[in-house]
């Protein structure tokens, strides 16, 4: 999901406030705007700045200095939005993404899925709400606003005993209710792929095309570290939205058929996954050159020229990330106001379930390029290792033991330590007197390899008794390994894990997952250094785990955190990754 989720779902109410604004990300401070000339194949003329607006530097100190702003103060014209309406009277909703649990008796404790009345926005992290009789502040990441504000709380979905939904009061409402909750989640997509398409022509032109022209700046690796696949993605993103528009139905937007484009864009979707596992390097990368002033001031000039709004471009690239988690959240809301009848049912059935299943694989393959690092510090660590490295073929460790390995011709016996990753299984010897100390000796294809359970009793092919037995045989060179584990559960979990071995070699060629040449250079480069070093590396805290903090007389000191992806519960380890994760979300809807 994207963070903060309170932003990304508004109801119509609130989004008609900011249809007149360029980009409709805010709806205050686009009164004035500074005249500067504008290349027309994206160069930024060095002698253009001079001369009309003065250097880079200079641009930047008048930004700053001006009383005009083009950001969205005090939140953003959203949150002005909900206090207004708040303060007209109005009551607005907002429903629980997660559960929050708190011992405070200051805060709101609540469910996944319990709607609550919004009645204080005015900070940005921190909201005070109500659910019946009790009151409280909640993180407002944990909750997102209702997109139809108007529809009753009665007909809202209920819980029952058992946990499960009272369907006949989910679809009691009346057709033409339902029928304009649909359009306004239908508007909803159409809107908000607009504006995400406008966003990523602005960073492409506004930033990418002007960084290329300053070569004394800026090297094609270090553009590529910074920005990622994201032209890939804006290319994917305008054909997608064009797809969705010729589906799109403008008389009667509740009749529009837009599952079928989700279903067919799912597998182009996948690229996403590239750019979330880079953009770490790339809020590095930042973080390094924007302790140059030259480079602060060319980016705020880069934004100015395109004017964009009064975010940071660590804060722009933030939001490929958060989009591709919005589509399961709106294809969800969808689906509740789609009668089963309805032609578009099954498509957006079928689409929420491909979107879900497209962050897992994003969730997944981070999870895998993560798993590198270790394989390369794992193989630094093991003596006299041969020939070549663990990830030239493999980046998965699948299953890890001791095992007794039969060889032939004399039938002799060696304990061994066996290592199972994807397409290869490294056989290791421990150190007689260290244990700890592990020494390469051999390694199986298993490419190659079929695995024969072997029943207990005389093997034929090795002349021997053997218990808890196993083989793997090479169909091409008729080559047989045996090995005996120690007891027969033992046995089982290795059986199982070969299984799963072959599964994931399969999973990785049907999704087309690899680790490039230069992820396994760095993964090994960085753990020769590590070994040299003779310390370990610090563990760092999984990378999509953010946090919001805000120290306030009234407010809660600490805010629970959340996962980016919804498929994973949110997590309550503090983190100072970001330090206001408001400011590096500019994309809301």
């Amino acid at each position: 999901l994207a963070s903060p989720v309170a932003f990304d779902i508004l109801p119509l109410k609130l989004h008609a406030l900011s249809q007149s604004t360029p980009t409709g990300l805010d709806c205050v401070g686009w009164k004035r705007r500074i005249s500067t000339p504008v290349i027309a194949d994206g160069a930024l003329d060095k002698t253009a700045l001079t001369d009309d607006v003065g250097s880079e530097e200079d641009l930047y100190e008048d930004f700053r200095s001006s009383n005009h702003r083009y950001g969205h103060p005090g939140g953003g014209g959203e949150q002005l939005a909900i206090n207004e309406l708040i303060s007209d009277g109005s009551v607005v909703y907002a429903e629980a993404l997660w559960d929050h649990v708190t011992m405070d008796d200051q805060e709101l404790g609540f469910k996944a899925g319990d709607v609550i009345e919004v009645m204080d926005a005015t900070n940005k992290e921190w909201w005070w709400g109500r659910i019946l009789d009790s009151e409280g502040w909640f993180p407002a990441s944990f909750v997102r606003l209702r997109v139809n504000q108007d529809e009753p709380m009665e007909d809202y979905p209920l819980k029952v005993e058992g946990g499960k939904e009272d369907e006949s009061r989910r679809f009691g409402m009346g057709q033409t209710t339902k029928d304009q909750m649909r359009t306004n989640v239908i508007n909803e997509i159409i809107s908000t792929e607009r504006d995400y398409i406008k966003h990523l022509k602005d960073i492409c032109e506004g930033y990418i095309k002007q960084c290329r022209k300053r070569a004394d700046m800026f090297t094609e690796e270090q553009l590529k570290t910074i920005f990622g696949n994201i032209e890939d993605i804006y290319r994917c993103q305008k054909k997608f939205v064009k797809a969705l528009e010729k589906k799109f139905n403008k008389d009667h937007p509740h009749l529009s058929e837009v599952g079928s484009c989700f279903l067919e864009y799912q597998t182009e979707f996948q690229i996403y996954s590239e750019y979330c596992n880079n953009h770490p390097n790339a809020c590095m990368e930042l973080s390094r050159l924007t302790k140059v002033n030259k480079y602060v001031y060319f980016f705020e000039a880069c934004r100015l020229l395109q004017k964009m709004i009064d975010i940071s471009l660590d804060g722009f690239l933030l939001t490929p990330v958060q989009k591709i988690c919005k589509y399961p959240l709106q294809l969800a809301e969808l689906l509740k106001y789609t009668n089963p009848q309805h032609r578009d049912f099954k498509d957006v059935e079928a689409a929420l379930n491909a979107m879900k299943n497209v962050a897992r694989l994003i969730n997944e393959r981070k999870r895998r390029l993560e798993n590198i690092d270790k394989i390369a510090q794992w193989q630094s660590s093991i003596e006299d290792w041969e020939g070549e490295d663990v990830l030239v073929r493999s980046s998965e460790l699948i299953y890890s033991g001791e095992l007794a390995k039969i060889s032939h011709p004399q039938a002799k016996s060696q304990q061994r330590m066996f290592f199972l990753f994807d397409h290869q299984l490294v056989c290791c010897k421990k150190d007689l007197l260290r244990r700890d100390i592990l020494y390469y000796k051999s390694r199986i294809n298993m490419d190659d390899m079929e695995i024969l359970d072997v029943e207990d009793g005389k093997d034929k092919d090795f002349n021997i008794s053997v218990k808890n037995a196993f083989k793997l045989h090479c169909r091409d060179t008729e080559e047989v390994h045996l090995f005996c584990a120690k007891k027969p559960e033992q046995k089982q979990r290795w059986l199982k894990a070969f299984e799963n071995e072959r599964r994931q070699v399969q999973l990785d060629q049907e999704t087309g997952f690899s680790i490039t040449e230069v992820q396994k250079k760095q993964a090994m480069l960085n753990a020769s250094k590590q070994h040299h070093a003779g310390k370990p590396k610090a563990v760092t805290r999984p990378y999509y785990d953010f946090l919001m903090r805000q120290k306030h007389p009234t407010l809660p000191t600490t805010l629970p955190q959340q996962q980016v992806f919804m498929l994973a519960e949110p997590k309550r380890k503090p983190s100072n990754f970001w330090q206001n994760i408001s400011r590096l979300t500019p994309f809301r809807k």
